[in-house]
Parts: C-alpha cells; structure tokens; sequence
C-alpha cells in the first residue's frame, strides 16, 4: 500500500475491518483468560458467577489461591531462576557473537552464522530429544569409562538451562546485530585518535551505543526462557518449570487458579514490556 495514493472508501472500510478483526483475534482469548481469573467458579470456564478473588488469595480446604500454592508458587521460582541465567548467558554470548559477525576478515563466517541460525528452524521438540540424547550418551560415556557420575548430563536445571540456551542465543545474536549494522566506525577511530585504548572504546562508546539491543535482547530471552515448553519438556527434571507445571495441571483437570496465574503473567510481561520500550525510547 502506497500512502501517497488516495484509497476507495470500500479499501479504506476493509483494511481497518481486518486489522479490528485481527487484535480481536489476538487478544480476545488473553482477555476472556484474564476475567476468568475473577469467576466465582470451581471451573476454569464460562459460565460467569460473579466477580471473587479467591483464586489469588483464599486458603481453605475447598479453594487455595495462586499466592498459597505452594506448588505452583515452586514452578514460578524455577522458571524465573532458570530465565535469570539463560538470559543472563545468552545476552553475553549472544552479543560477542554480534562482534564476531561483524568482522570482515573472518575465515568461517558464513559457516558458523548457518550453524547459528539451524536451531531456528528445528522444531523444539527435536531440539530438546537430541539434547537429552547427546547428555545421556554423554552421561553414560563418562560413568561407564571414567566412574564419573556428572549430574549436568542428566534432566534437570541446569540441562534446561543450557537446552534453551542454545536457541535463545540466536534471538539475542540478530537483535543485537542489527542494532550493530548501524553504528558508525568514525566515532571509533576518532576515540582511537585522541588517546582512548580499545577497551575503552568498546565500553565507552561501541557498548553504550548497543544498550537499548542488548537490553530489549535481554528482556526477549528471559521471556522467551520463562514460557518455553516445546524444549523444557524433555529436559526437566525433578523440578518443574510453570510452563511444564501448567500442562500437567490443564492435563489432569484444575480450577481457576491456572486462570490466575495466566492473568499475573499477562500483566507482568505486559509490564515489563512497555518498561522496556520507555527506557529504549529514553535511551534514544
């Protein structure tokens, strides 16, 4: 669509009738969620019953709210423990692998940026059964040949954290990339020649120009880590993460607590992104 070109009115009536159409779609069913969470109701369903805010807050014997689930309140504090380190390592390695991209003598850059991207296009659920293979055989090579018995290899914490970690990287890589694509080298040289050493340019000036990307990278990583399950599912062990906790709940049948918890999350992503978005446009 050109904007300079006048447009029927029946045009004009369609575009918007498909972008209404389109939010609606997207967020009617975040919304329908959200009220639920207030439904007077032992199903996480219609119909409504009257407005209660039992599923966050009571402890009785018949209804127990999200902030006295004990298990539900342990599924959170791990996926925000294993988010914290995933996006923690992905934004570091992630952003040197930005620098390493930009680099215009480096032999095997096509080869390795293919190599990076490979995990995009795998599905997730193959993504984390050849993880839990490779550490198993990994696991079984060492405890057979060395009598080591190395826990990282079995499912567990730190087995997600590296599963997710090894696709929540590539997001962080081509964020901080693009941002990168834009700086201007002159402000580096010029740096150079009034006396700043490398390490100083890079942190004064290449760093603080990439801040607004690597935070905005950081947020989507630890999004990204907090509600993956494709990945988790296969890696997770005695503890699970909410989104595995979550499934086994809507599996084998719960009440409108899940709806709760869905309404937190919506509201804290929800939070945390326009934060990230206020900061980014201050930092510009």
């Amino acid at each position: 669509m050109i904007r300079t070109l006048p447009n029927s009115k029946t045009y004009s009536f369609c575009f918007k009738l498909y972008v209404t159409l389109f939010f609606i779609f997207l967020f009617a069913p975040l919304a329908v969620t959200s009220i639920l969470a207030f439904n007077d109701s032992m199903f996480p369903a219609l119909p409504w019953n009257g407005f209660s805010l039992d599923w966050f807050f009571a402890d009785t014997s018949s209804r127990v709210g999200i902030f006295h689930d004990r298990m539900n309140l342990d599924s959170i504090l791990v996926s925000a423990e294993t988010a914290f380190f995933v996006s923690i390592f992905a934004t570091s390695v992630g952003t040197l692998g930005a620098f390493l991209f930009e680099q215009e003598d480096f032999r095997f850059k096509q080869l390795l940026y293919f190599f990076m991207l490979l995990p995009l296009v795998i599905p997730g659920v193959i993504l984390g059964i050849s993880i839990l293979l490779f550490s198993n055989t990994l696991g079984t090579f060492f405890e057979e040949s060395l009598n080591l018995d190395v826990g990282l290899f079995r499912p567990g914490f730190w087995l997600v954290v590296l599963g997710q970690f090894s696709f929540i990287t590539t997001f962080v890589t081509l964020v901080v990339s693009a941002r990168l694509k834009k700086f201007d080298r002159t402000l580096e040289e010029a740096a150079l020649n009034l006396g700043a050493n490398r390490l100083e340019v890079i942190w004064h000036i290449t760093l603080k120009f990439l801040r607004p990307a690597i935070i905005g990278a950081g947020a989507v990583a630890f999004l990204m880590s907090f509600e993956n399950f494709n990945t988790t599912l296969f890696l997770v062990g005695s503890q699970p993460t909410l989104p595995i906790n979550l499934y086994l709940q809507v599996r084998d049948g719960s009440t409108p607590v899940i709806n709760a918890i869905s309404f937190l999350m919506i509201f804290g992503t929800s939070l945390m992104a326009f934060a990230n978005l206020y900061f980014s446009k201050k930092n510009e």
